[in-house]
């Protein structure tokens, strides 16, 4: 009896196993870990699309993610999406583009943080036939069947326009931007420079300065600038969290409105701070869309389908006068 007893336990606890691991295989889900976390493995049976974005910490990137959940329901595959704690951890990133070929997928979404560090794994996914889409920062690499992205240049020079506009076309000015390694941190930090040293002389540039795209980082940098120049007229901050850094330090010194502070992507506080008036505006992407496209374009590459080397996914400028319009709401976040 007690064999009999002992065989039902076992067999019962078996089974409860079994159910617990059984979740979550529904057509079109996207299973995300948190920030640093390993992805689960694919369901079989279906195309299998790992997303590596450059982190978790923005809102941006939680919008990217919406976006790709959407066309991963739509067009019924099974994606994952993460992404490092911070946006300064390329050696992250490039383990879980490393974890996520060994499950060997349908095709690849990912955006570099390093745009050449992750070389020798993209070519490990040609060799094995696994398609990699680039999102939002591109790689100087010609594997990536596309790029899925913000032009960054015009952006940014279009943020430039604006800042010179708003100071009355002279002053000095400085910037605070993500990243010096990524595409977008370069294309936006060149974009900017470029047009403001070829088209407004009278505009000096006195400071650049790299936060991470971290606003804690980003604060203290911007106060530095603003301590070593108080003739200061306007700071660009290039990405959410590099605008928020420099925000905080102008309203932390009381220089609203003294200082013209321009910023980048969209998200709750900078919403925020340009319905305020606080901050004069930004250049806002579509992220929904970016995760969108990247998603579509990875499912026609594993069909086999033609698919445009470059998907630009828009931008626009808002600020505290059109930031209630539609085609704005459509494209900013919260």
């Amino acid at each position: 009896m007690k064999k009999w007893t002992m065989l039902l336990a076992t067999t019962l606890l078996v089974a409860l196993t079994l159910s617990a691991c059984g979740g979550n295989k529904e057509s079109g889900s996207a299973a995300s870990p948190a920030a640093g976390g390993s992805a689960p493995a694919p369901s079989e049976g279906k195309l299998y699309i790992p997303i590596i974005s450059k982190g978790f910490q923005h809102q941006f990137w939680q919008a990217v993610k919406a976006g790709a959940e959407k066309a991963a329901t739509e067009l019924g595959v099974e994606i994952t999406f993460e992404g490092p704690e911070t946006e300064a951890q390329v050696d992250k990133q490039l383990e879980m583009l490393q974890a996520a070929l060994d499950k060997k997928p349908s095709a690849i979404g990912f955006a570099a943080l390093d745009s050449q560090a992750s070389g020798p794994y993209l070519e490990q996914a040609q060799s094995a036939g696994i398609p990699v889409v680039a999102f939002d920062s591109g790689v100087e690499s010609p594997i990536p069947v596309t790029t899925a992205s913000t032009n960054n240049m015009a952006a940014s020079t279009l943020a430039a326009k604006k800042m010179a506009e708003l100071i009355g076309n002279e002053g000095e000015i400085a910037m605070i931007v993500h990243d010096q390694t990524s595409r977008t941190g370069v294309d936006r930090r060149d974009g900017f420079k470029n047009e403001i040293e070829s088209n407004h002389p009278n505009i000096k540039i006195v400071d650049i300065q790299y936060g991470g795209g971290d606003h804690l980082k980003s604060t203290d940098l911007a106060k530095a600038i603003i301590q070593a120049h108080p003739n200061l007229k306007g700071i660009f901050g290039s990405n959410e969290g590099s605008a928020i850094g420099v925000f905080n330090a102008v309203t932390e010194l009381a220089l609203d409105g003294k200082i013209t502070v321009i910023g980048f992507d969209s998200g709750k506080q900078q919403i925020d701070a340009i319905k305020s008036g606080k901050m004069a505006g930004a250049i806002t992407q579509n992220p929904v869309g970016i995760g969108y496209e990247t998603v579509k374009a990875a499912v026609a590459a594993v069909k086999g389908e033609k698919v445009d080397p470059i998907i630009d996914t828009g931008f626009f400028w808002y600020d505290q006068s059109n930031i209630d319009n539609e085609e704005i709401q459509a494209a900013i976040y919260e």
